[in-house]
């Protein structure tokens, strides 16, 4: 079993002293800290107990050093909280209990250093103080340990205690994608790049591409190390050393994480549930600057309360949207803390719900708090499908790629396709080609989108239907193309639309004509049935059929797309149309020449002879035979083809 343990304390309080004890190792690996006697920045040493090896991360106590504290204790599994018996409970150590609270660590022990220093009086009272700072809390019944570096008493007992607390500790999801959280980089001569961290999720293995964000970088795993030796891969909750390939060591800072390459991506926003802690000195407000801790990074952000008041009391919890000014990487149910932009002090803590939110609006207030609540529940149950179907309906119309949903729950693929199979499964989402959309957001497409054919009915009744491309831009313009096919595709099997070609109509729209209609129709037929192959144009057409009637021009124009639309009429040119049996007479009559013509080619002269007409609308009919390839100019004549 693998296990990683975290210090906690004020400074001087002999965290540092004690992990050296258990170890034997020196944690403090800087020249200032050696210099100056504090630690500065997290620290790092190992010790195995049987079947149980255990990393340890030693944190700096100094309040100045805090931001190094919480790049350490994102990562940790158990805590050992450490009071000096001579000093008591002290500020650091009261904001280190309370980070490790808010981080949702569940296991813990309570370590009395330099007991040799004091009588049994006063630890006693030590004890009582320690006692009043965790009750009612994952510590409140943890293991209180006396020890002393100095003389190493307690140091074996305290050994002993730590493996029945780790065996009480529930093994890691293995449900999200790879994820190591740097919060070391430096250059191994011969080996080039290499980076520390506690792997939050997921296994790395030796060779495999990785990425590190936020840059976008693409990266090799050239070796790896765990527990100081070389390894071929590493899982979830092992301290591991990474040697990367492609990278200058001096491109890569903490904060910065190692993902599966492809699946993860930046954000500048997320929703979140946040607690605020009830001794911080004034609630958290809409507006207010802060600064966010997760993972091994700091950002500063803006808080957005999602209530009505805008904002959190103290000891209370709510939710808020937290907008970032830099990019970082997170995934839901990742914990974080905040602490104010100044003076620098932990405030409050929470997780993050929705990763990749968008910008709120207050009046959408409501329906987002009733969004997040869910998420909380699907998450409590752990239903994966619920929480994916949320994260869909929340996109709406759009809908999400596989890809999109992926980096929205950071989910291992094979997890999301379980979840998304259980969806299909109940019919809460439908498959649209690359897209996932919610079922209710896609039978609202329905909707509207016979609405909209059935619109275009009444107000066109006599067109045959609307244009496809009419109706992609009316409802879909901004939605990705699979949605518009699939929402047709559904429409005709539920039998409520018709598609043909380019058109789109309603199931149950027919071209029911008026006896006048009727009449105007017969008398644009007889126009061009008699005029042959010199039609007028189209105007002069559409004034003669509306000689005596009751309609105008734009019902001729109308009752005349009825004849284009049936094909009774072929378009040659915006001015000229043609009765089709006229047209298909005419082809029959150049593929009859063509038969006997030795090379196939007709001229312009010989055309108008054979089809009786003039230049006017010789070339105008030539040409519509070239588009249709019918025929094909060369030079001045035209094959017959």
């Amino acid at each position: 079993m693998d296990l990683i343990i975290g210090t906690a304390g004020h400074i001087d309080h002999g965290k540092t002293a004690l992990v050296k004890a258990l170890t034997g190792v020196d944690a403090d690996r800087l020249p200032e800290e050696k210099q100056r006697g504090i630690t500065i920045d997290i620290g790092f040493a190992e010790l195995r107990l049987d079947d149980l090896q255990i990393g340890f991360v030693d944190v700096p106590g100094h309040e100045r050093f805090v931001k190094n504290m919480l790049a350490g204790a994102s990562g940790i599994d158990m805590v050992l909280l450490v009071v000096a018996a001579d000093a008591g409970v002290m500020p650091q150590t009261r904001e280190h209990f309370e980070i490790c609270r808010l981080l949702a660590i569940k296991s813990g022990l309570i370590v009395l250093t330099k007991s040799d220093l004091v009588d049994e009086e006063l630890l006693e009272l030590v004890n009582l103080e320690i006692a009043e700072l965790v009750e009612n809390s994952f510590l409140e019944n943890a293991p209180v340990v006396s020890v002393s570096a100095k003389t190493g008493a307690g140091i074996e007992q305290l050994k002993r205690q730590l493996k029945p607390v780790a065996a009480q500790i529930p093994a890691r999801k293995n449900e999200t994608t790879a994820r190591l959280p740097i919060d070391r980089a430096f250059s191994v001569k011969g080996f080039g790049a290499v980076v520390t961290g506690t792997l939050a999720a997921g296994a790395i293995a030796e060779t495999q591409e990785m990425e590190l964000l936020p840059a976008a970088k693409k990266v090799r795993v050239r070796g790896l190390q765990t527990h100081g030796k070389a390894v071929k891969s590493a899982h979830a909750g092992q301290r591991t050393a990474v040697n990367l390939g492609g990278i200058e060591h001096a491109e890569i800072v903490r904060g910065m994480v190692l993902a599966e390459s492809g699946v993860l991506r930046p954000t500048q926003i997320f929703d979140a549930e946040i607690e605020v802690l009830k001794d911080a000195k004034k609630s958290l407000k809409s507006r207010q600057r802060v600064r966010v801790h997760i993972g091994t990074i700091e950002a500063l952000a803006r808080v957005q309360v999602l209530n009505e008041a805008g904002e959190i009391e103290r000891g209370k919890q709510d939710f808020a949207q937290l907008r970032l000014e830099i990019p970082i990487v997170c995934v839901p149910n990742e914990r974080f803390i905040i602490r104010s932009y100044s003076p620098q002090i932990t405030i409050a803590g929470g997780k993050v719900l929705d990763n990749a939110a968008p910008k709120h609006r207050r009046k959408d207030a409501e329906s987002i708090i009733k969004y997040l609540q869910n998420l909380n529940v699907a998450e409590a149950q752990n239903d994966k499908a619920k929480t994916a179907k949320l994260y869909l309906e929340t996109a709406d119309e759009h809908g999400l790629s596989f890809k999109d949903l992926r980096a929205k729950t950071g989910w291992r693929e094979e997890i999301l396709k379980k979840a998304i199979v259980e969806n299909l499964a109940k019919k809460a989402v439908v498959e649209a080609e690359k897209i996932l959309i919610a079922r209710t957001p896609f039978e609202n497409l329905k909707t509207r989108t016979l609405a909209e054919i059935e619109s275009f009915h009444k107000r066109e009744s006599l067109a045959k239907g609307i244009l496809r491309e009419t109706l992609r831009e009316k409802i879909y313009a901004r939605l990705p193309p699979e949605i518009f096919k699939t929402v047709l595709e559904s429409l005709q099997q539920d039998g409520k639309i018709a598609a043909e070609k380019d058109i789109v109509r309603a199931a149950s729209h027919n071209l029911e004509l008026s006896s006048e209609e009727k009449i105007l129709r017969e008398r644009l037929e007889k126009i061009y049935r008699t005029a042959k192959l010199e039609v007028p144009k189209l105007e002069d057409a559409l004034l003669e059929a509306v000689k005596g009637t009751k309609l105008n021009r734009e019902h001729a124009r109308k009752i005349f797309q009825l004849l284009l639309n049936s094909g009774e009429l072929v378009k040659i040119t915006d001015e000229f149309y043609f009765a089709r049996n006229e047209i298909d007479e005419l082809i029959g009559k150049l593929k009859a020449f063509a038969e006997k013509s030795v090379d196939k080619l007709i001229d312009v002269p010989t055309f108008k002879d054979l089809a009786g007409i003039s230049r006017k609308y010789a070339i105008p009919l030539l040409e519509y035979f070239d588009r249709e390839r019918i025929t094909r100019r060369a030079g001045d004549k035209r094959l017959i083809l």
